[in-house]
C-alpha cells in the first residue's frame, strides 16, 4: 500500500498535470483551452514545490521573494532594452503582465532556481560556486528545450524569428547570479519534490519538441 504522504500526493499531481497538459498540447482541438491554463499550471507547480520545502524559515521566504522580484525586473530590463537576452516580446499565453512581462515569469524563475538549487544542495562536496555554475548550465540546457515550444505556443517571440546566442548566454549568467544568491542565504534547502519536478518538465518539453514543434 502506498503511503499517502504530502510528498507522495504532490509527486502524483506533478506527474498527472504534466501528462494531462501534454495530452492537451498534442491535441489541436484542445490546445487553445490548455494554453489558457498554462498560468494556473505554473502556479500549481509553484505551490506544490513550496509546500514540500522542509523548513519554512524566514530566510527561505526571503530567497523566494528575492528570486521572484529579480526575475521580473531582469525580464523587464530585457524586454525594454534587448541587452540581456536579445530582442523579444511576450505573447498572451503566460497571462497578466506588468510592464509587458508576465507575472508568471517571476514564478517560473522561482520554480527553476529553488528546484535546481535544492537538487544540487545534496552534493555537499560541491562549493557554492560549483553548485551555481552546474545549476546555471543545467537551466540553460532546459531553456534550449523550452524555446521552440514557447515560440510555437505564444509564450514569447524573438525578433526576426531567430533565437540569438545572447539569450543562452544571458540565461546562464542570470541563472548563475540567482543561484549564487540562493546558496548564499542560509536555510535548509531540502525539497523532496524538486528533482521529480525538474525531470518531469524536461520530459514534457522533450516530447513536445519531438512531436509538435
Amino acid at each position: 500500500m502506498i503511503y499517502l504522504s504530502k510528498t507522495n500526493v504532490s509527486k502524483f499531481f506533478i506527474v498527472l498535470f504534466h501528462l494531462v497538459g501534454l495530452a492537451g498540447f498534442l491535441n489541436p482541438k484542445l490546445t487553445p483551452l490548455f494554453l489558457t491554463l498554462v498560468p494556473f499550471h505554473l502556479l500549481l507547480m509553484f505551490v506544490l514545490l513550496m509546500i514540500n520545502q522542509l523548513a519554512w524559515k524566514r530566510n527561505f521566504w526571503v530567497s523566494v521573494s528575492l528570486i521572484f522580484t529579480l526575475g521580473i525586473l531582469v525580464e523587464i530590463v530585457g524586454v525594454v532594452t534587448g541587452l540581456i537576452f536579445g530582442n523579444y516580446t511576450y505573447g498572451e499565453t503566460l497571462g497578466s503582465k506588468i510592464f509587458n512581462v508576465p507575472i508568471m515569469i517571476g514564478v517560473n524563475w522561482a520554480i527553476l532556481i529553488i528546484a535546481i538549487g535544492a537538487v544540487l544542495d545534496q552534493f555537499k562536496h560541491f562549493n557554492s560556486n560549483l553548485k551555481s555554475i552546474t545549476g546555471a548550465f543545467i537551466l540553460t540546457l532546459i531553456d534550449v528545450l523550452i524555446e521552440p515550444v514557447a515560440i510555437k505556443f505564444d509564450y514569447w517571440h524573438w525578433q526576426n524569428n531567430s533565437i540569438p546566442f545572447q539569450n543562452y548566454a544571458g540565461w546562464f549568467i542570470v541563472s548563475f547570479i540567482f543561484l549564487r544568491a540562493y546558496h548564499q542565504i542560509d536555510f535548509n534547502k531540502t525539497n523532496k519534490v524538486a528533482g521529480l519536478l525538474l525531470i518531469t518538465q524536461v520530459v514534457f518539453f522533450i516530447i513536445l519538441n519531438l512531436t509538435v514543434v
